[in-house]
């Protein structure tokens, strides 16, 4: 067999690629496929050859056949790109290989793909070694949680800052993308700060750690991206609020807002009055430090604690407070405690800044 398709056989090719017999079909498909791949060189017009004579025979064989040719195509750079484009919108088992790999296709062949597939044509192009912004864009827009966990996985896909946060939104109500969303290494800082209050410790210990390990120019970017994206306003406020404003702010001008004061607010049972307190002692907002209290955010607690400087001690009295009514509320209290003794400073300052981009947000 010659390496290369002469042109000189092309009214061969045409009569056999035009036979009823799929036999023939099925042979002429296999040494084409072999003749192309063993051929040291092509010319333009046996590139042409290959690509029409192969799109009509692929055109007309079973899944299989098609299935085969797309898994042997898939890595060739040089593959007939019309073939590609062929195989590319075929059923979902000839197309996976393709479009998770074909260096062919372009954005414009896969966009069109993904506006028009369905959700395992999706997850195949979501694999790809590289996924630009506008491809990512449609696929979060139209695929479901598993293809959207697919993308998140794949370090080459690049999200646009658009589609990073309705991820993020995706993945606050499903489990099931926590870890995706957090291990992701491109996830904007600040996104990745807002998934803390959602995902289990184990995930809340990587924030942490991310949060520690961040350059400062960075964090200082991240900040500003996440307070253009903060809502002014973030629920409604206690019947009590103002009143209880107005208590807090005559204990700080006398000069008695301690932490020690704060103490007696949850023994008390003067929770606003504690939430206001824990606000202006740690420069969040008031809803941020409402849910840390009334969700028992214990380990959020700590960060907030270890960056104002309160002592373990300290932190241990609102910990058993707030525990007062569970069976072993000084075991799990000793617990925590034993996480802020491990909680850096660093970390718990840096997290506590993507904390407190609510308050500047509704301050501008």
């Amino acid at each position: 067999m010659s390496d290369a398709v002469p042109t000189s056989r092309l009214p061969d090719l045409i009569a056999m690629a035009s036979e009823g017999s799929s036999e023939n079909r099925r042979k002429l498909l296999r040494e084409l496929t072999e003749s192309f791949f063993g051929a040291p060189s092509r010319t333009s017009a046996e590139d042409s050859l290959y690509d029409a004579v192969l799109v009509t025979l692929a055109s007309e064989m079973e899944t299989a056949v098609r299935a085969e040719l797309a898994a042997r195509f898939a890595g060739a750079a040089d593959a007939p790109a019309n073939l590609i484009r062929r195989l590319a919108n075929d059923e979902a088992t000839v197309a996976g290989p393709v479009l998770s790999r074909s260096p062919v296709l372009s954005d414009e062949d896969l966009l069109k793909v993904v506006r028009t597939h369905g959700q395992e044509h999706l997850r195949a192009v979501s694999t790809r070694p590289s996924v630009s912004e506008a491809v990512s864009d449609v696929i979060v827009e139209r695929g479901d949680d598993e293809t959207l966990g697919a993308l998140l996985r794949n370090d080459g896909a690049r999200l646009s800052r658009s589609a990073s946060e309705a991820a993020v939104e995706r993945a606050k109500v499903n489990p099931a993308l926590h870890e995706d969303t957090v291990a992701r290494r491109a996830m904007p800082p600040d996104l990745l700060n807002d998934m803390y209050f959602v995902v289990e410790a184990r995930l809340r210990q990587q924030i942490l750690e991310q949060n520690a390990r961040m350059d400062p120019e960075l964090l200082e970017t991240a900040l500003a991206a996440g307070r253009a994206r903060v809502a002014a306003s973030d629920g409604f406020l206690p019947a009590d609020y103002d009143e209880s404003l107005a208590y807090v702010e005559e204990l700080r001008i006398a000069g008695q807002l301690t932490p020690q004061m704060l103490a007696r607010f949850l023994r008390s049972s003067g929770q606003t009055s504690f939430l206001i307190a824990l606000s202006q002692l740690a420069d969040i907002d008031f809803h941020t430090a409402s849910q840390i209290v009334e969700r028992r955010e214990l380990d959020a607690l700590a960060v907030v604690c270890r960056s104002a400087g309160l002592d373990r001690a300290l932190f241990l009295t609102y910990a058993v407070v707030l525990l007062n009514d569970d069976g072993d509320a000084m075991g799990k209290a000793h617990a925590y405690a034993r996480m802020y003794a491990e909680l850096t400073p660093e970390a718990a300052q840096r997290t506590l800044r993507f904390w407190r981009m609510r308050r500047g947000a509704k301050a501008a």
